[in-house]
């Protein structure tokens, strides 16, 4: 039926189910599973997940396995069970390492090993889809679709929502307008949705840009601390502004606003890091304690932005090569790089440094 939600809907209706801590059923090729973001599990949820009769596993990172000492035999992944006195304090400290230091020994864990994950490899790109913390609990269903039937819970296909997540979302175009900016009377903003309700992005347009030549080109990630209180503790803020100051000075180029805070993990997430660097990791340490990679990012968001504004040649402003790498992978060409060396301060030189040493940031 034309009305009922197709994929798309779904997945979208599931990432707003888990950020409130509601469960969300898979459904694979041999059974399905109950899942719930650990972040947002409550103590009620917990206790019916295990009415169900089946032991719980809690589906972590590699990453966070790795912090927290346990088997990750599934190579991405590691599927702690859950014992039976766990309670709902248990679960969100093993997810969140806030209070690792404070209480290092949580374990010891038992992982489980063998059998089929994707169900909670799917699980995982979920809750990090929703900017929740990448730690998901599941329990094994026999019948998913009748139980979510039962239940009124949101049911996932477990292939098709991989593929579809991986995949990424179509933008569309919603509106553009002229926008006279400080750097240049003649700046116009372009807004794009996604089409699986998602953060929309926008494209800041300065002077009239040939298309049929490389066009000044800056991708930046959104940066709430930086971009609008001014954050001494990254360069993200003093990047923006230089990057627009080039193009008024040109007088064309595009700028792309890509929200994705905290390369891709949440404003929430980034905080998160920020407490632990606090604690006296550097900015991929943090990152990788709390599960996440070093950059979360979908670099392919910008090129799909410029591709549909006319542009296939861009002259980039950027000091990251997986930048570069990812625009040519997408058919544009990078004619050259526009180096960007600016906000370095006291408060910022380590991550700066950490961005360089391992991340291979050209600074």
């Amino acid at each position: 039926m034309s009305l009922s939600p197709d994929l798309t809907d779904l997945l979208a209706r599931a990432r707003a189910d888990l950020r409130m801590g509601v469960p969300v059923v898979l459904s694979g090729d041999a059974g399905g599973a109950v899942m719930l973001a650990a972040e947002t599990a409550s103590a009620a949820r917990l206790s019916g997940l295990r009415a169900l009769g089946r032991t719980p596993v809690l589906a972590v990172t590699a990453r966070r396995a790795e912090t927290l000492r346990a088997r990750a035999y599934d190579g991405t992944l590691a599927r702690i069970e859950v014992p039976q006195d766990a309670d709902i304090a248990w679960l969100h400290a093993v997810a969140d390492p806030k209070d690792d230091l404070r209480t290092p020994m949580k374990g010891p864990f038992k992982s489980a090993r063998g059998g089929n994950t994707t169900l909670h490899a799917l699980a995982l790109t979920l809750v990090k889809s929703a900017r929740l913390l990448p730690a998901a609990l599941l329990s094994d269903v026999p019948d998913p679709v009748d139980f979510a039937r039962q239940t009124g819970l949101t049911c996932l296909p477990a292939g098709p929502s991989q593929s579809a997540l991986e995949a990424g979302s179509p933008l569309h175009p919603v509106v553009h307008a002229r926008l006279p900016l400080l750097v240049s009377d003649a700046g116009r903003l372009h807004v794009f949705r996604p089409e699986d309700g998602g953060e929309e992005h926008y494209a800041v347009e300065i002077g009239q840009p040939d298309r049929s030549a490389p066009v000044l080109t800056r991708l930046h990630s959104a940066c709430f601390t930086g971009d609008l209180l001014g954050s001494l503790k990254c360069d993200c803020g003093p990047q923006l502004r230089a990057a627009l100051a080039q193009m008024g000075a040109a007088g064309a180029g595009v700028l792309l606003y890509l929200n994705q805070e905290g390369r891709g993990i949440g404003l929430a997430n980034k905080m998160r890091a920020y407490s632990l660097q606090d604690q006296g990791f550097d900015t991929v340490e943090a990152n990788h304690r709390l599960g996440f990679e070093d950059d979360e990012r979908d670099f392919r968001i910008g090129a799909a932005i410029l591709s549909q504004m006319g542009f296939d040649q861009v002259r980039l402003m950027t000091n990251n090569p997986a930048k570069i790498e990812m625009m040519q992978r997408c058919g544009l060409k990078v004619t050259e790089r526009v180096p960007l060396k600016v906000g370095e301060t006291v408060q910022n030189r380590a991550y700066l440094a950490t961005k360089a040493a391992k991340s291979g940031h050209m600074l």
